[in-house]
């Protein structure tokens, strides 16, 4: 006989402390992470309250009123929207009969089952375990809710039986192995700085359409899906610009509101592409109704990894879903261009912004190079911008924009 795999259902709830608007919202986004997830979204409630209830999350009214709807809908669950407490998780769970879960819980399962490299579910364990260690009093019972489905990848449920020595232990297992991973990285960007060949950091909130910019302008072959954290990994690659100059854009995992600390945590070395980068490229889905709110998302990680002081482009992207004539402006960028990664629109646009940023940075030398010294041509042509070379009797007459590494040849 045939098993027919049966799609879990949650009903989705949140809390309103400020504006409704914005806690539905939130809620639209939470039902994305369903779908990507694999579920679907029963139905959707928000209560208004000053602050959450402690014990329950939501008040005790409202949570006989959702198992009321859980009954009458067949739901699995409910997903709330904010991070719980081990007594919430457990209240809760008794006050609806069924599956809690909250929004953190499923991002780290998203993470789980997207991380590809051996870094990246590293990473992923490494957040489950600590947000696992951080709720194991208390949580039994309403762990022992969660059989199969959303919030069971990764490392197991069995870790939850274990004590706090052993998760303890456990992560700092494979926290060594993530150190040695982030030497590695260091020395590759070691090689890249001493290269000259600047970096450029692709960074935005989740399916912004970072991946398919990528892939657009340097043939990445990143999967580029319409799923909120399609990739997770990083990927370097070149590409060259129209005036010649080379750069290095490196693709990072998206951000998003209400990202846990423990992904922050977990990620940092992933993230501090970002820091390490030469210039930011910053793109948003200037389609998406709640893009303010995801800039500053962006923004306000970008300055807690201490990503500061760097040019910055914002790539307005899907330009071709706004209304014909409306545009998006950052007035406190170095460069803002509306494009459509899949349309090929406003690239070329967005190309010369970059070329401009990455020649101011450079310094402009105009000298005359032995013959011997061909070797610094060379790297003049592969790092640089060479506007014009003239051999003459007495060498060759060279006029460029350089990296710094090159800048002793102005002075000559």
């Amino acid at each position: 006989m045939e098993q027919i795999e049966k799609t879990e259902k949650y009903i989705l709830v949140a809390v309103a402390t400020g504006e409704e608007e914005a806690a539905w919202a939130s809620l639209e986004e939470l039902g994305e992470l369903v779908r990507t997830d694999g579920a679907e979204v029963s139905s959707m409630v928000v209560q208004n309250l000053d602050h959450p209830e402690r014990a329950t999350y939501v008040g005790s009214g409202k949570a006989l009123e959702i198992r009321e709807i859980l009954e009458v809908q067949e739901a699995d669950g409910i997903i709330c929207d904010d991070e719980l407490t081990p007594s919430q998780f457990r209240n809760l769970s008794e006050a609806i009969g069924a599956k809690v879960l909250d929004r953190t819980l499923l991002i780290l399962d998203i993470f789980a089952a997207h991380a590809k490299t051996k870094e990246g579910k590293i990473q992923v364990e490494i957040a489950q375990q600590r947000y696992r260690a951080s709720r194991l009093r208390g949580m039994g019972e309403a762990m022992s809710r969660l059989g199969a489905g959303i919030g069971t990848r990764g490392p197991g449920e069995t870790k939850l039986e274990t004590d706090r020595r052993v998760i303890q232990k456990r992560i700092k297992v494979l926290s060594d192995e993530i150190e040695d991973m982030k030497r590695v990285r260091e020395t590759t960007r070691k090689k890249r700085s001493e290269s000259a060949t600047m970096t450029v950091a692709i960074v935005g909130y989740t399916n912004a359409g970072k991946s398919t910019l990528l892939n657009k302008v340097t043939d990445a072959g990143i999967l580029a899906e319409n799923k909120l954290f399609a990739t997770l990994d990083p990927t370097t690659r070149t590409a060259v610009l129209p005036d010649g100059q080379s750069v290095l854009l490196t693709d990072t995992v998206g951000f998003i509101n209400k990202l846990p600390h423990h992904l922050v945590d977990a990620f940092r070395s992933t993230l501090e592409e970002a820091k390490y980068a030469d210039i930011i490229m910053h793109v948003i889905d200037a389609s998406n109704p709640q893009w303010e709110l995801h800039r500053k998302v962006v923004l306000d990680t970008l300055k807690e990894l201490g990503v500061v002081g760097k040019p910055l482009i914002t790539v307005w992207n899907k330009m071709d879903l706004l209304p014909e004539g409306e545009k998006r402006q950052d007035f406190q960028a170095d460069a803002s261009v509306m494009i459509s990664a899949k349309k090929n629109l406003g690239l070329e646009e967005m190309f010369e912004e970059l070329g401009r940023i990455v020649r101011e940075s450079r310094v402009y030398v105009n000298t005359v190079l032995t013959y011997s010294e061909m070797g610094i041509l060379e790297q003049i042509r592969k790092f640089g911008q060479l506007l014009e070379e003239k051999y003459e009797g007495d060498g060759i007459h060279v006029k460029a924009y350089v990296p710094h590494a090159l800048a002793y040849l102005a002075e000559r």
